[in-house]
Protein backbone atom coordinates (compact mmCIF):
# COMPACT_ATOMS: atom_id res chain seq x y z
CA UNK A 1 0.00 0.00 0.00
CA UNK A 2 1.40 3.49 -1.04
CA UNK A 3 0.75 6.36 1.35
CA UNK A 4 1.14 10.17 -0.26
CA UNK A 5 1.63 11.84 2.43
CA UNK A 6 3.28 15.71 3.27
CA UNK A 7 4.41 15.35 6.48
CA UNK A 8 8.33 14.35 5.58
CA UNK A 9 7.65 18.01 3.73
CA UNK A 10 6.68 19.62 6.21
CA UNK A 11 9.93 18.75 8.68
CA UNK A 12 12.34 19.35 5.64
CA UNK A 13 10.98 22.47 4.87
CA UNK A 14 11.64 25.99 6.44
CA UNK A 15 11.88 26.25 10.15
CA UNK A 16 9.49 28.30 11.75
CA UNK A 17 10.31 31.26 13.04
CA UNK A 18 11.71 31.60 16.90
CA UNK A 19 9.34 33.27 19.08
CA UNK A 20 10.09 36.50 20.90
CA UNK A 21 10.46 35.16 24.05
CA UNK A 22 12.37 32.04 25.35
CA UNK A 23 9.77 28.95 25.50
CA UNK A 24 9.09 26.89 28.35
CA UNK A 25 11.71 23.75 27.02
CA UNK A 26 14.57 26.74 25.69
CA UNK A 27 14.21 27.29 29.72
CA UNK A 28 14.55 23.95 30.18
CA UNK A 29 17.52 23.46 28.37
CA UNK A 30 18.77 26.39 30.02
CA UNK A 31 18.26 25.16 33.35
CA UNK A 32 19.83 21.87 32.63
CA UNK A 33 23.17 23.48 31.19
CA UNK A 34 23.79 25.22 34.70
CA UNK A 35 22.51 22.15 36.60
CA UNK A 36 25.65 20.47 34.54
CA UNK A 37 28.21 23.45 35.63
CA UNK A 38 26.93 23.40 38.83
CA UNK A 39 27.65 19.41 39.16
CA UNK A 40 30.68 20.02 37.57
CA UNK A 41 31.73 22.52 40.16
CA UNK A 42 31.09 20.91 43.28
CA UNK A 43 31.48 17.05 42.63
CA UNK A 44 34.79 15.94 44.35
CA UNK A 45 37.60 15.96 42.22
CA UNK A 46 38.64 12.70 40.24
CA UNK A 47 41.54 11.64 38.55
CA UNK A 48 42.13 8.63 35.66
CA UNK A 49 42.18 5.83 36.67
CA UNK A 50 45.82 4.22 36.86
CA UNK A 51 47.41 2.46 33.84
CA UNK A 52 44.84 4.36 31.71
CA UNK A 53 46.97 5.05 28.54
CA UNK A 54 48.09 1.35 29.11
CA UNK A 55 45.94 0.11 26.22
CA UNK A 56 46.00 -3.71 25.00
CA UNK A 57 47.48 -3.52 21.49
CA UNK A 58 51.09 -2.17 21.56
CA UNK A 59 52.13 -3.33 18.35
CA UNK A 60 53.68 -1.55 15.78
CA UNK A 61 53.64 -1.59 11.98
CA UNK A 62 55.86 -0.37 9.38
CA UNK A 63 57.47 1.84 12.37
CA UNK A 64 53.80 3.08 13.26
CA UNK A 65 53.93 2.81 17.49
CA UNK A 66 50.38 1.59 18.38
CA UNK A 67 49.50 1.04 14.59
CA UNK A 68 46.12 -0.62 14.81
CA UNK A 69 45.03 2.16 17.41
CA UNK A 70 46.68 4.92 15.00
CA UNK A 71 44.65 3.57 12.20
CA UNK A 72 41.34 2.88 13.51
CA UNK A 73 40.94 6.45 13.96
CA UNK A 74 40.79 6.65 10.12
CA UNK A 75 36.85 5.99 10.19
CA UNK A 76 36.01 9.29 11.69
CA UNK A 77 37.92 11.19 8.85
CA UNK A 78 36.22 8.89 6.55
CA UNK A 79 32.24 9.35 8.40
CA UNK A 80 33.11 13.05 7.95
CA UNK A 81 34.19 13.44 4.34
CA UNK A 82 30.96 10.71 3.46
CA UNK A 83 28.72 13.07 5.59
CA UNK A 84 30.35 16.76 4.35
CA UNK A 85 29.06 15.27 0.54
CA UNK A 86 25.69 14.88 1.35
CA UNK A 87 25.48 17.93 2.72
CA UNK A 88 26.53 19.87 0.12
CA UNK A 89 23.76 17.54 -1.95
CA UNK A 90 20.50 18.91 0.75
CA UNK A 91 19.07 21.54 -1.14
CA UNK A 92 18.79 24.88 0.84
CA UNK A 93 15.28 24.85 1.11
CA UNK A 94 15.35 20.74 2.34
CA UNK A 95 16.53 21.86 6.16
CA UNK A 96 16.85 24.74 8.33
CA UNK A 97 20.06 26.67 7.73
CA UNK A 98 20.86 26.16 11.82
CA UNK A 99 21.01 22.41 11.02
CA UNK A 100 23.29 22.75 8.19
CA UNK A 101 25.54 24.34 10.33
CA UNK A 102 25.88 22.40 13.05
CA UNK A 103 25.69 18.84 11.05
CA UNK A 104 29.08 20.77 9.15
CA UNK A 105 30.04 21.66 12.44
CA UNK A 106 29.89 18.00 13.81
CA UNK A 107 31.80 16.22 10.35
CA UNK A 108 34.14 18.50 10.60
CA UNK A 109 34.68 17.77 14.36
CA UNK A 110 34.85 13.98 13.19
CA UNK A 111 37.70 14.71 10.67
CA UNK A 112 39.36 16.58 13.87
CA UNK A 113 39.10 13.80 15.97
CA UNK A 114 40.67 11.63 13.56
CA UNK A 115 43.88 13.78 13.71
CA UNK A 116 44.18 14.39 17.38
CA UNK A 117 43.10 10.96 18.26
CA UNK A 118 46.04 10.02 16.07
CA UNK A 119 48.65 12.25 17.97
CA UNK A 120 47.33 10.59 20.97
CA UNK A 121 47.80 7.19 20.47
CA UNK A 122 51.08 7.67 18.86
CA UNK A 123 52.46 8.04 22.29
CA UNK A 124 49.55 7.74 24.80
CA UNK A 125 50.15 9.91 27.99
CA UNK A 126 47.74 12.93 29.88
CA UNK A 127 49.17 15.68 27.45
CA UNK A 128 47.98 13.67 24.40
CA UNK A 129 45.08 12.61 25.74
CA UNK A 130 44.05 16.56 26.12
CA UNK A 131 45.04 17.00 22.51
CA UNK A 132 42.42 13.62 21.61
CA UNK A 133 39.81 15.68 23.78
CA UNK A 134 40.22 18.38 21.93
CA UNK A 135 39.57 16.95 18.52
CA UNK A 136 36.18 15.60 20.01
CA UNK A 137 34.96 18.64 20.81
CA UNK A 138 33.69 19.89 17.78
CA UNK A 139 31.97 17.03 17.12
CA UNK A 140 30.49 16.49 20.42
CA UNK A 141 29.28 20.19 20.05
CA UNK A 142 27.85 19.81 16.63
CA UNK A 143 25.72 17.20 17.19
CA UNK A 144 24.46 18.31 20.59
CA UNK A 145 23.69 21.26 18.90
CA UNK A 146 21.97 19.85 16.47
CA UNK A 147 19.68 17.72 18.04
CA UNK A 148 18.57 20.94 20.51
CA UNK A 149 18.46 22.22 16.89
CA UNK A 150 16.07 19.74 15.69
CA UNK A 151 13.59 19.04 18.71
CA UNK A 152 13.40 22.62 20.56
CA UNK A 153 14.59 25.61 18.08
CA UNK A 154 17.28 26.78 15.95
CA UNK A 155 18.42 29.56 18.16
CA UNK A 156 18.57 26.69 20.99
CA UNK A 157 20.88 24.24 18.96
CA UNK A 158 23.18 27.32 17.96
CA UNK A 159 23.26 28.23 21.71
CA UNK A 160 23.86 25.09 23.06
CA UNK A 161 26.60 24.03 20.42
CA UNK A 162 28.45 27.38 21.63
CA UNK A 163 28.32 26.50 25.38
CA UNK A 164 29.68 22.83 24.51
CA UNK A 165 32.27 24.07 21.90
CA UNK A 166 33.72 26.16 24.87
CA UNK A 167 32.94 23.69 27.49
CA UNK A 168 34.32 20.68 25.97
CA UNK A 169 38.05 22.21 25.51
CA UNK A 170 37.63 23.81 28.81
CA UNK A 171 37.20 20.09 30.68
CA UNK A 172 39.83 18.84 28.53
CA UNK A 173 42.50 21.42 29.65
CA UNK A 174 41.31 20.86 33.41
CA UNK A 175 41.93 17.28 33.41
CA UNK A 176 45.51 18.22 31.42
CA UNK A 177 46.59 20.86 34.12
CA UNK A 178 45.20 19.75 37.00
CA UNK A 179 44.59 16.13 36.94
CA UNK A 180 40.41 16.31 37.43
CA UNK A 181 38.39 14.72 35.25
CA UNK A 182 35.26 15.31 36.41
CA UNK A 183 34.13 17.99 34.59
CA UNK A 184 34.96 16.43 31.51
CA UNK A 185 32.57 13.21 32.65
CA UNK A 186 30.05 15.37 33.74
CA UNK A 187 29.90 17.40 30.40
CA UNK A 188 29.67 13.67 28.64
CA UNK A 189 27.56 11.91 30.72
CA UNK A 190 25.62 15.21 30.82
CA UNK A 191 25.05 15.39 27.29
CA UNK A 192 24.00 11.81 26.89
CA UNK A 193 21.38 12.64 29.18
CA UNK A 194 20.36 15.76 27.23
CA UNK A 195 20.54 14.08 23.91
CA UNK A 196 17.89 11.21 25.28
CA UNK A 197 15.17 13.96 26.67
CA UNK A 198 15.85 15.53 23.50
CA UNK A 199 14.74 12.48 21.40
CA UNK A 200 11.52 12.28 23.20
CA UNK A 201 10.35 15.23 21.63
CA UNK A 202 8.68 15.48 17.99
CA UNK A 203 11.39 17.68 15.09
CA UNK A 204 10.73 20.68 14.57
CA UNK A 205 10.21 22.17 11.21
CA UNK A 206 12.96 22.27 9.62
CA UNK A 207 14.11 19.47 11.27
CA UNK A 208 16.93 17.27 9.82
CA UNK A 209 15.07 14.17 11.93
CA UNK A 210 18.12 11.82 12.38
CA UNK A 211 17.66 9.38 15.09
CA UNK A 212 19.28 10.13 18.20
CA UNK A 213 18.21 7.20 19.85
CA UNK A 214 20.77 5.68 16.96
CA UNK A 215 23.44 7.27 17.95
CA UNK A 216 23.18 6.72 21.30
CA UNK A 217 23.28 2.84 20.44
CA UNK A 218 26.33 3.10 18.18
CA UNK A 219 28.12 5.30 21.12
CA UNK A 220 27.07 2.75 23.72
CA UNK A 221 28.48 -0.24 22.03
CA UNK A 222 31.54 2.21 21.73
CA UNK A 223 31.85 2.59 25.29
CA UNK A 224 31.30 -0.85 26.31
CA UNK A 225 34.84 -2.22 23.86
CA UNK A 226 36.43 -0.01 25.15
CA UNK A 227 35.68 -0.80 28.74
CA UNK A 228 36.44 -4.75 27.48
CA UNK A 229 39.86 -3.45 25.93
CA UNK A 230 41.90 -6.48 26.56
CA UNK A 231 39.30 -9.06 26.62
CA UNK A 232 38.05 -8.28 23.19
CA UNK A 233 42.09 -8.25 21.63
CA UNK A 234 42.03 -12.09 23.79
CA UNK A 235 38.70 -12.69 22.34
CA UNK A 236 39.47 -12.47 18.75
CA UNK A 237 42.87 -13.85 19.44
CA UNK A 238 45.31 -10.45 18.98
CA UNK A 239 43.14 -9.23 15.71
CA UNK A 240 41.94 -6.42 17.22
CA UNK A 241 41.36 -4.39 20.89
CA UNK A 242 38.64 -3.20 22.26
CA UNK A 243 40.11 0.12 22.25
CA UNK A 244 40.19 -0.09 18.97
CA UNK A 245 37.09 -1.43 17.71
CA UNK A 246 35.52 0.83 19.90
CA UNK A 247 37.07 3.85 17.47
CA UNK A 248 35.55 2.17 14.59
CA UNK A 249 31.68 1.76 16.46
CA UNK A 250 32.15 5.40 17.78
CA UNK A 251 32.69 6.36 13.85
CA UNK A 252 29.40 4.91 13.17
CA UNK A 253 27.65 6.54 15.17
CA UNK A 254 27.54 9.50 12.71
CA UNK A 255 25.66 6.93 10.27
CA UNK A 256 22.21 8.26 11.81
CA UNK A 257 23.33 11.76 10.59
CA UNK A 258 24.35 10.79 7.38
CA UNK A 259 21.17 8.84 6.67
CA UNK A 260 18.85 11.80 7.83
CA UNK A 261 21.34 13.67 4.99
CA UNK A 262 20.62 11.32 2.40
CA UNK A 263 16.73 11.25 2.84
CA UNK A 264 16.86 15.10 3.03
CA UNK A 265 18.94 14.91 -0.37
CA UNK A 266 16.84 12.45 -2.24
CA UNK A 267 13.03 13.55 -1.16
CA UNK A 268 10.89 14.43 -3.89
CA UNK A 269 11.02 17.86 -4.83
CA UNK A 270 7.49 18.26 -4.77
CA UNK A 271 6.72 18.40 -1.38
CA UNK A 272 4.63 14.86 -1.55
CA UNK A 273 6.63 12.33 0.46
CA UNK A 274 5.33 8.62 -0.58
CA UNK A 275 6.00 6.02 1.84
CA UNK A 276 5.51 2.49 1.09
CA UNK A 277 3.67 1.14 4.38
CA UNK A 278 4.50 -3.03 4.10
Amino acid sequence: MRLHTSALHRRLGPPAPSPAHATTAERALLLAVAALMALAALLPAAALPTGYHDFADQRAWLGLPHAIDVLSNLPFAAMGVWGLAWLRRVPPARIGAAQRGLAGLFFVGLMATTLCSAVYHLAPDHAGLCIDRLGMSAAFAGLLGLAAADHISARAGVALAAFAALAAPATALIDGMAGNMTPWAVLQGGGLVLLAALAVRRPQPGALGFSIAGVIAFYAAAKALEMADAPVFALTQHLISGHSAKHVVAALAAWPVVRALQRAAQAPANGAAALTIR
